[in-house]
């Protein structure tokens, strides 16, 4: 699960980052609305959190250009502004939450699993292959109904594997689930975390295979 922080605010920017990718899984910031535009345009997310007071402009002027995502991403807003018009007009524009400012941070997190969670109870939030199960939302994988620890990156791979079984994912689309933009990816890491994940499914006696695909990618698939 990604999720992209729109944030100009030196400090809580990174905060929000930090705590939503130990929530949720890898998470992005950025500051203002060329960046927002230009993340969104090569890169899918589950959740999006967007200030409403950008260098550059209105934070809800996203929501037309993450309604034409797909999936469609869910979308929390954050602001000072509290009037109930206010609310109203970023409900109304298509943000599914409004938080204002300031905010505790239990609030945050407990209002974005709550959308997320009603968006993905409508899609299915559990997926299964062989006698491995993954659920999206709790991020809980299963070996024969028994739950298994998985390492935050190994995790993102498997879940950007699971949900396209039985295709091949190409070693970009991979590498953008496991990494944000800013982290510094050495040539053989993905290689390196996608057979360690390999080894510990198979120790938990997992049926499926994880097979590499020559000059393309990664294929998951029951064994």
């Amino acid at each position: 699960m990604r999720v992209l922080v729109v944030e100009d605010d030196p400090q809580l920017g990174p905060w929000l980052r930090d705590t939503l990718a130990r929530t949720f899984g890898s998470s992005d910031l950025v500051t203002t609305l060329d960046e927002a535009q230009a993340a969104i345009a090569v890169r899918g997310f589950e959740l999006v959190v967007i200030d409403r007071g950008l260098p550059d402009g209105e934070g809800l002027t996203l929501l037309s250009q993450l309604k034409q995502q797909r999936p469609v991403p869910a979308v929390v807003v954050l602001t000072a502004l509290d009037d109930p018009i206010d609310i109203a007009h970023a409900l109304d524009e298509g943000a599914d939450d409004y938080v204002a400012k300031p905010f505790e941070p239990t609030e945050l997190v407990a209002r974005a699993k709550a959308v997320l969670r009603r968006f993905l109870l409508d899609r299915g939030s559990v997926v299964s292959v062989g006698n491995l199960s993954y659920n999206i939302f709790d991020r809980v994988v299963c070996v024969d109904q028994q739950p298994i620890v998985v390492p935050r990156r190994e995790l993102a791979i498997l879940e950007a594997m699971i949900r396209r079984t039985g295709y091949v994912v190409l070693r970009e689309t991979l590498e953008s689930a496991t990494y944000s933009f800013d982290d510094e990816i050495q040539s053989n890491a993905l290689d390196v975390h996608v057979c360690r994940l390999r080894r510990r499914l198979r120790k938990a006696n997992c049926q499926v295979a994880l097979r590499p695909v020559r000059g393309l990618g990664y294929l998951l698939s029951a064994d």
